[in-house]
């Protein structure tokens, strides 16, 4: 028998072999243990990017990540997550999980934080006063069993090779890569012991993937691999060629998702929100199509048991529950200011990642690890794509304090002469969900 070695298993994934279990397992428990050092690894990760993975080996190296640490496993078909490749105004999360929940489904969110131009989970959920995330694995095992939803931050008992080889694929260039991002989200979605996901895939110029080919090659590597491991999984790729909803901003986006669970959001965000919890109420087995589950997805909204259910997650977590009717229970930062249209005629893009940008400008986002959010600031959006506009009209509000005017007035003019781009033709207006794959 040869002797497994990490010269070896470079030598063969540079000349575009393919990895056996035992070789993929020896690298993440010599990672794990230091006796592959990082620039053996950083060696590896490029050779993947370069080459790829098959199916086999990206399910073997999901494996090996998932049992570097604690696996949780619930023998419940119900315990379904969704996960989402993050983009501008996404706040799905806090609309989706209590609408399933209120359908049955028990949903375990292990979520993180922000960095860059997209908001976290993490940070919008902390937003809302006193709600508290930092709960150990054990309570939220307790609490997906007692409870039915549950959501904390990343935690360091979830697949540790995961955050060791995220760090440094941010700082190889090696990112963009499907076999690694399918690795990263399945280990973490099976470790949480999810028997489903149902993934949301962005999109646009506001996401990760920028085209439809490349979304869908992710899709179709996430429902490989859970296949592999018998797990169930549908994919929708939805559109952030523009903010969903209208709000950016963590405040903003709270007060947006209880209006969506009042019956009161925005079109795109409620029917991507809706259709994303009906994959899951159908995956967990509680409805025998999809039809029947949007349809009771629907119905939690209309009689308020969705709502209900958000409340009820908020309390649990030792929050503070009215703000689902008093939204000054909210930190909204109290200066607004107009971002006015220069001139008459339809909407035509957004350059959505700037949009992120500017709102980490105001404080609304971590330019570094340590930086501390400000979760009053943001904007709110008025049109959409496609939208006619009038000259001297308002485009967007944006929130920011006091002794923010001067940045907040350059803001504006990036905005006007950057971001927002107006045309005299009229404009289609964007397809919210692109395409579901379920094989």
């Amino acid at each position: 028998m040869t002797q497994l070695s990490m010269y070896g298993i470079l030598d063969k994934k540079k000349k575009s072999g393919e990895l056996s279990t035992a070789e993929i397992q020896f690298f993440i428990s010599g990672m794990m243990n230091g006796t592959i050092g990082d620039y053996q690894t950083a060696a590896l990760l490029m050779a993947i990017y370069i080459n790829g993975m098959t199916t086999a080996e990206t399910a073997d190296l999901t494996d090996a990540m998932l049992y570097s640490g604690t696996a949780l496993s619930f023998d419940d078909p119900t315990v379904v997550d969704k996960h989402s490749t993050g983009g501008i105004g996404d706040k799905t999360s806090f609309i989706l999980a209590p609408i399933a929940a209120a359908c049955g489904v028990k949903v375990p969110m292990i979520a993180g934080r922000g960095l860059g131009f997209t908001g976290g989970t993490v940070d919008k959920a902390e937003a809302i006063p006193g709600f508290k995330t930092d709960l150990g694995l054990a309570e939220f095992e307790r609490r997906i069993k007692e409870n039915g939803i549950v959501m904390i931050g990343q935690t360091s008992e979830i697949a540790p090779a995961d955050k060791k080889i995220y760090a440094l694929r941010d700082v190889t260039a090696t990112i963009e890569s499907i076999p690694l991002i399918t690795a990263s989200i399945m280990s973490k979605k099976l470790a949480e012991g999810a028997n489903g996901i149902v993934m949301d895939i962005k999109v646009g110029s506001g996401a990760f993937m920028k085209d439809r080919a490349q979304a869908t090659e992710l899709a179709k590597s996430i429902i490989g691999t859970a296949k592999r491991f018998d797990k169930k999984a549908v994919c929708m790729l939805t559109n952030m060629d523009q903010p969903l909803g209208n709000a950016v901003g963590h405040s903003l986006e709270i007060i947006e998702c209880i209006d969506v669970l009042k019956g009161n959001g925005a079109e795109d965000l409620t029917l991507i929100s809706l259709h994303l919890a009906a994959h899951m109420i159908h995956i967990a087995g509680i409805t025998k199509t999809f039809d029947e589950a949007l349809i009771r997805a629907t119905q939690s909204v209309k009689d308020g048991t969705a709502l209900a259910e958000f409340k009820k997650l908020i309390v649990d977590q030792d929050g503070n529950g009215n703000v689902v009717t008093d939204y000054s229970l909210l930190d909204v930062a109290p200066i607004k200011m107009e971002i006015i249209a220069q001139e008459s005629g339809y909407i035509k893009s957004f350059i959505n990642n700037e949009i992120g940008f500017m709102c980490t400008e105001l404080g609304g986002g971590r330019k570094v690890i340590t930086d501390t959010i400000d979760y009053g600031v943001g904007f709110y959006f008025h049109k959409k794509i496609g939208d006619k506009i009038e000259k001297g009209e308002s485009i967007v509000t944006m929130y920011h304090r006091a002794e923010q005017q001067e940045l907040a007035e350059q803001i504006c003019d990036t905005f006007n002469y950057k971001i927002i781009e107006i045309t005299k033709e009229p404009v289609s207006k964007v397809t919210s969900i692109i395409d579901l794959i379920t094989e």
